[in-house]
């Protein structure tokens, strides 16, 4: 087995993606139902990759000797004969490798596991308007999973990759109702998982190109709760636009097409439908007739013996997240995501649909903000409700929740691992730096719009006067740090705003170094606005 990834590997890998394209490509072809049934992604993905092999042996030697420089070859000679949206994507990831790698003569486990979240990163950001369930899903699934594999083995972290990028795409038609409707999974993540599996061959230095991990899955499967055994499908969405009368007909008409058939509504203008029925796309057209169907899911009943319950995974961690750059880090570190725009209102629907659609039978929600423990609450209240284990851990600040997901580990009992979750978050004193909008009287003194509040766990401790400046800003960080590490802590997290300058992480940096050698620093772009930067002390 190969210990480090060399250019040579390179050229192997993507020779062999070529191969394993070429032979999946029809298959991939059949299961093209997303974002538009036109049946090529298979076709694009693999005229993509040869686009990228032609120019990787087309280049001079000098530019294709090194690891970093053969993936860069790659990368260019994919986005150059990219085709269609799936191969934009995959010459981002390759991009992303690329960028990661673009020093490095060989390659190991640790160098691999970074560069792919580089990849998911930059693939994510080539995206409008991201949706879970696609490629993109399965890619953070990936990178997520060489991350968490800490062995500093070659063959064990890309193994981890396939396999967490494989469970992903099983789940892909739990996310995206097209998916479920066909009985498919995403076909651009099947063609991520064929490069991953494409990777493990080479690495695994096969003479022939093995596929260890399934890629072809059924759609989703439920377990049956009750009802005629004549309908295999339930169909389940949510309702708005429409009066109770309109509501009545839909129940009607859901009579006609199949049993257990409920609508009702909160009394506030939205209705929940449920029915298990034989035509799927007739008992969704019923509620479009009706108003605004909306949050629309699918199951396949269980058709053969063995399958005990609905839920095809144990268990996930799901986050509610203000900004896309905190987003993303949560998506790193491979928890699911529900992004909340700067412009948007928290959903309860939102979260629940997500928690939901996970298709795990326990689920840990991390809050991250205290003004998003209301939704996280109710939508744990509504899981709980159908069936579902889900467990909201106390989190104000995403640093706490960073700290909660980093003590996570499925392989311990659920009860064990939410306990140590919670007191992770528990043990994370939290700060931040806040620009005032209005005048106000804090318990300190007063204060001025424009003024810089300084915040230990959720107390104003420090002011500095307007207008606000970069000296100001680390100097007001320093402070909050010198007050969290008067009570001890060996890690601090620094999560940086939209209008932190770009000289803060350095300079905490070196301060934490000169006054306080033994405390370890970690910084991240979050790029939210509600804020100059948030830390955090464990």
């Amino acid at each position: 087995m190969l210990q480090v990834l060399d250019a040579a590997a390179i050229r192997r890998w993507a020779a062999v993606s070529v191969q394993t394209l070429s032979a999946q490509r029809e298959a991939i072809d059949r299961i093209n139902v997303f974002p538009v049934a036109d049946g090529d992604t298979g076709s694009n993905l693999l005229g993509t990759m040869r686009a990228a092999l032609e120019a990787l042996l087309r280049a001079p030697v000098d530019e294709r000797s090194e690891t970093g420089a053969a993936l860069t070859v790659l990368a260019k000679g994919a986005l150059a004969g990219a085709r269609g949206n799936s191969g934009v994507i995959v010459s981002q990831m390759l991009r992303g490798l690329a960028e990661s790698l673009r020093d490095v003569d060989q390659a190991g486990a640790d160098d691999l596991a970074k560069a792919l979240v580089r990849a998911a990163e930059l693939a994510s950001e080539a995206v409008a308007e991201p949706r879970a369930g696609t490629m993109l899903t399965v890619l953070t699934a990936c990178a997520a999973g060489a991350r968490r594999n800490r062995s500093g083995v070659l063959h064990e972290v890309t193994a981890a990759a396939a396999r967490a990028a494989s469970e992903a795409l099983a789940l892909t038609p739990q996310q995206l109702d097209v998916l479920a409707e066909a009985g498919v999974v995403d076909a651009g993540g099947r063609g991520v998982l064929v490069l991953l599996e494409s990777l493990v061959t080479v690495v695994n230095e096969r003479d022939e190109p093995v596929v260890p991990y399934s890629t072809s899955q059924p759609s989703p499967v439920a377990a049956r709760e009750a009802g005629s055994t004549e309908f295999g499908y339930e169909v389940m969405y949510l309702l708005d636009s429409t009066t109770g009368e309109k509501a009545g007909h839909l129940r009607e008409t859901l009579t006609t097409l199949g049993d257990c058939v409920s609508v009702v509504g909160d009394g506030d203008g939205l209705w929940t439908v449920h029915v298990h029925c034989n035509d799927v796309g007739a008992a969704i057209e019923a509620g479009i007739e009706t108003g605004r169907p909306h949050r629309i899911m699918v199951a396949r009943f269980a058709d053969a013996e063995g399958v005990p319950s609905r839920f095809g995974r144990a268990r996930v961690v799901v986050i509610p997240a203000r900004g896309a750059g905190i987003a993303a880090l949560f998506r790193t570190e491979g928890a699911l995501v529900l992004e909340i725009g700067p412009n948007d209102e928290p959903d309860v629907w939102d979260l629940l649909n997500l928690i939901t659609s996970t298709g795990a039978s326990h689920v840990t929600v991390l809050p991250g903000d205290e003004g998003l423990m209301g939704i996280a609450d109710e939508a744990a209240a509504r899981a709980v409700a159908g069936g579902q284990d889900v467990i909201v851990v106390p989190c104000a600040s995403p640093v706490q929740a960073l700290a909660a997901l980093a003590v996570h580990d499925p392989a311990r009992r659920a009860g064990d691992d939410v306990v140590a979750m919670a007191e992770a978050s528990a043990g994370t004193r939290r700060g931040e730096l806040v620009v005032a909008s209005e005048d106000a009287i804090t318990w300190i003194g007063p204060c001025r719009a424009g003024d810089l509040l300084g915040f230990a766990d959720g107390d104003v401790m420090r002011i500095e006067h307007g207008p606000v400046d970069a000296s100001k800003i680390v100097r007001g960080a320093c402070a909050i740090v010198d007050r969290m590490l008067a009570a001890g802590g060996e890690l601090v997290t620094a999560l940086l705003g939209a209008d932190a300058p770009d000289s803060l992480s350095d300079d905490l940096e070196r301060y934490l170094r000169r006054e306080y050698p033994a405390a370890e620093f970690v910084a991240y772009r979050g790029g939210q606005r509600d804020n100059v930067v948030m830390l955090g002390v464990e």
